[in-house]
């Protein structure tokens, strides 16, 4: 039916819905729909009836509101608000192809007039505009822009913000287009209106490069740096300003600006990377005295670049060493200098920087050493234990790196970064409770840490909680957190809708541009990746191990045992069920004071506007039906967005090696072949692969044809057994490449375990990432069924690697550890993250 036109009163009262909706009063604007639909005359108004649709909605119920919004649709189908209203129910449940068509009906009758009907709204042009840009058409973004930016009425002396963004963004678009000679001309008409002075000269000297005006670019970049003498771009700029061919030319340079700016760190530091041998002995000579005299403690992360080349590492050691021992004895940092002596805390900025480098370096007992004789001195500096937790970290004791970093932060109390990473620490060592009671102490009162930091969206935590609880076998608090982390992904893109009308208002297009590209690529961050990892593993384990129903397993277990031991049995059961039940009522307890807080903090509107959010259970997470299909739905962001990254193909292959889909297994190793053909896990997977399409003889001809086809590009047709003795003959120095290919070698040939377990367990001088992570990864293997029975074997390994890393804890001798394979395995930590912090 057509769209009925509401009379004033009931007019008034439509207003009001839509405000209370815009206020989140929700059960107000359900009391003004009934007044309107309560008479007769209105009981069929087609928008009234979608508003009510919506509202309902917004309060949880869903059914109720698609009935109302479908009614209202059906009696007014040319009205906008229906179908926008239906498109917004269609965006809240996430189907958003359906909510662009119900949108694109919305508009239908008025999006062609909408500049028309409002040529001074200023939101519509800047709609367009950005549209086009979005679209890379540069010329009509630049037509508009031009357009619009003339319709306003702003003096050529007045600095006014919004038109100084719509400038830049203006530009930016120039830029973008390769318009560099006007984006030049652009910049210098309208300087005296842009409030951003600073990205205005980054902009003239960006340009005037690309454009080949080499001097006056040179000027800007010098201006740049007499503004900011850190910033290592600037350098940059300059340099290929001034089209420097030499070493000399280069040193004389950052000579010259030294004097000028002679604190600046940077112009001194920058000529380290640059120069070889006795010259680099030099100046490293005169940076590090400067540094050590006045205290600087981030001088390592300054010289960290520097460690790739061993030269240059061991005339930084020679150095450091020489002035630590002069410094002992004279306080000098050489025995033949005079004039005034050092202050004593030099040789403590000393000891502290070389203990940072034999950790650098590997050499954990020296870094020790060091570190201990530092505190010895001075045993109230933060510093110093922060750095003994790091050292602690690198050898692979945890509980002992847990301890120094707490004893850290138990100097400043107030201090949270520190706090922050003693939090981090407690979770590689699996202390999960204690890393919470830690992290309480800057949460809010009255609520939970784990629940303030969830709300907080405080994702390394949870990142970290999702490895801790994998390693410790708990996959349903691991899975739980996962999801959160995936919520918070989603609530981030949700968040994105209140910023369109916003932007548009407020004129931070740049900012705005940049905010929907990074929402294109959202969740390539690193959180993602890491908790989809995780929920991907702990999916595939719980599908190659599904977890029993206890009672049954309880039944199963007390078969075959005798009376006494029964009675045992079932006196432990009660004493768990009643620590169980006591931990429940702890936990219903806060809940109820979480809720009871909550209601006192938010009004009654803000809790109908929360929403209804699933309940995440542990218990319900771990025993999904399918496991598998739950992975994927993690999976296909990461094929989405990361797929630059092997893991994630490597991931793809493992769900669809156990979905027993050939041809998405062959995409996978095929995809992962691309980017590394010698990665090490590529390898087990290419094997395994192949060994499956070989046991699977009733394949379809076109799919067995294709399969033959793409494997033997790979293999080159060669057998299994040779293919992987290849892949060990080209690796020999890798111990990551040969557990791999010893894995494979028992996988093809179960009679060759001895020569297998040999080749992993290699721990000569030619093997050159003997490390704690890998060798961890070496002794799992022998725990975890890869080489079958080999307990005896591990053990003499586990000895030999205790005498090569004796304070790793992983591989301390400890009562029963090699009868119970899980003890190993729950306390090591996650060393894949920590590789990479190393």
């Amino acid at each position: 039916m057509p769209n009925v036109l509401l009379p004033p009163k009931e007019s008034n009262l439509f207003k009001r819905i839509l405000k209370c909706y815009e206020q989140k009063q929700y059960k107000n604007g359900l009391k003004f729909c009934k007044m309107i639909l309560s008479n007769p005359k209105f009981a069929e108004h087609g928008e009234t009836l979608a508003m009510k649709g919506l509202t309902l909605n917004c309060l949880g119920k869903k059914e109720e509101a698609y009935e109302f919004v479908r009614k209202g649709l059906r009696n007014d189908v040319k009205s906008h608000v229906c179908w926008h209203v239906y498109g917004l129910l269609q965006r809240s449940d996430k189907k958003y192809d359906e909510a662009i068509k119900c949108y694109r009906n919305a508009l239908k009758e008025t999006r062609y007039q909408l500049l028309q009907l409002r040529p001074t709204q200023r939101a519509s042009w800047i709609g367009y505009a950005i549209a086009y840009h979005l679209l890379k058409d540069y010329d009509m973004a630049l037509k508009l822009l031009e357009e619009f930016r003339q319709t306003q009425q702003v003096p050529p002396n007045k600095i006014d913000y919004e038109y100084s963004e719509l400038i830049l963004y203006q530009n930016q678009v120039m830029r973008e287009a390769d318009l560099f000679q006007e984006s030049l001309e652009h910049i210098e008409t309208y300087e005296k209106q842009i409030c951003d002075k600073l990205l205005v000269a980054e902009i003239k000297g960006e340009i005037l490069l690309k454009l080949g005006r080499l001097k006056e670019a040179s000027e800007v970049f010098k201006n740049l740096i007499d503004r900011n003498a850190e910033n290592w771009c600037y350098y940059e700029g300059l340099e290929k300003a001034l089209q420097i061919s030499t070493l000399e030319e280069r040193l004389q340079i950052y000579e010259e600006i030294s004097k000028q700016h002679p604190k600046a760190i940077t112009p001194r530091r920058l000529p380290l990377t640059l120069v070889p041998g006795e010259r680099f002995r030099e100046l490293m000579d005169k940076f590090l005295r400067v540094n050590f005299s006045k205290g600087c403690p981030p001088l390592f992360t300054t010289l960290k670049s520097l460690y790739y080349n061993t030269e240059k590492v061991s005339i930084i050691q020679e150095l450091v060493t020489n002035y630590e021992a002069s410094l002992k004895t004279c306080d000098f940092f050489s025995p033949y200098e005079n004039g005034e002596k050092e202050p004593p805390t030099t040789l403590l900025w000393v000891q502290y920087y070389l203990a940072q480098h034999f950790d650098k370096l590997g050499q954990y007992s020296l870094a020790l050493d060091y570190i201990n004789a530092a505190i010895a001195s001075t045993p109230t500096l933060i510093e110093l234990f922060y750095m003994k937790a790091k050292i602690y970290k690198h050898i692979g004791n945890l509980n002992e790196a847990a301890k120094w970093m707490d004893e850290a932060q138990s100097l400043d109390t107030a201090d949270r970064f520190i706090n922050s990473k003693c939090a981090k620490y407690m979770l590689r060592a699996n202390m999960i409770k204690e890393a919470e009671e830690m992290c309480s102490k800057f949460t809010r009162e009255g609520t939970s840490a784990m629940e303030n930091l969830n709300e907080m969206q405080c994702m390394w935590f949870q990142t970290e909680c999702i490895s801790a609880y994998q390693r410790l076998g708990r996959y349903g608090d691991a899975l739980k957190k996962c999801h959160e982390v995936e919520r918070h992904f989603f609530e981030i893109t949700d968040d994105q809708f209140d910023f369109h009308t916003y932007c548009m208002r407020k004129m931070t297009l740049r900012a705005y541009v940049d905010l929907l590209r990074l929402e294109d690529i959202l969740r390539r961050h690193a959180f993602y990746f890491k908790a989809a990892r995780s929920a991907i593993e702990i999916y595939l384990k719980l599908y190659d191990n599904p977890l029993t129903n206890e009672s049954k397993q309880q039944e199963i277990n007390s078969e075959n045992l005798s009376a006494k031991e029964l009675k045992k049995m079932l006196s432990k059961q009660r004493r768990a069920q009643k620590k169980a039940k006591l931990e429940e009522e702890r936990k219903h307890a806060e809940r109820e004071r979480q809720q009871k807080n909550q209601k006192k903090k938010r009004d009654e509107e803000e809790e109908e506007a929360s929403g209804l959010k699933e309940e995440l259970i542990p218990e319900k997470l771990e025993r999904v039906e399918n496991p598998l299909e739950e992975a994927v739905k993690f999976l296909i962001p990461l094929k989405n967005l990361v797929a630059d990254n092997i893991d994630t193909h490597l991931l793809a292959f493992e769900i669809y090696f156990r979905k027993g889909k050939f041809l998405l297994m062959l995409q996978s190793v095929k995809r992962a072949f691309a980017i590394n053909s010698n990665n090490p896990w590529l390898h087990e997977c290419l094997i395994r692969f192949s060994k499956s399409v070989s046991n699977h003889s009733n394949l379809p001809d076109i799919v067995s044809k294709v399969l033959s086809q793409e494997m033997q590009k790979i293999f080159v047709n060669k057998d299994l057994e040779s293919f992987n003795e290849d892949f060990l003959k080209r690796n020999t120095t890798s111990l990551q490449h040969l557990l791999s290919g010893a894995k494979m070698m028992y996988f093809l040939d179960k009679s060759r375990q001895e020569k297998a377990i040999a080749v992993a367990t290699r721990l000569d001088e030619a093997i050159k990432d003997k490390d704690v992570k890998t060798l961890i990864k070496v002794s799992e293997a022998l725990l975890d069924g890869s080489f079958g029975n080999c307990s005896s074997q591990y053990e003499e390994y586990r000895m030999a690697c205790h005498n090569l890393l004796p304070f790793t804890s992983a591989f301390l001798p400890a009562v029963n550890e090699v009868d119970n394979p899980n003890v190993v395995l729950n306390h090591t930590a996650n060393y894949d993250v920590l590789a990479n912090e190393i």
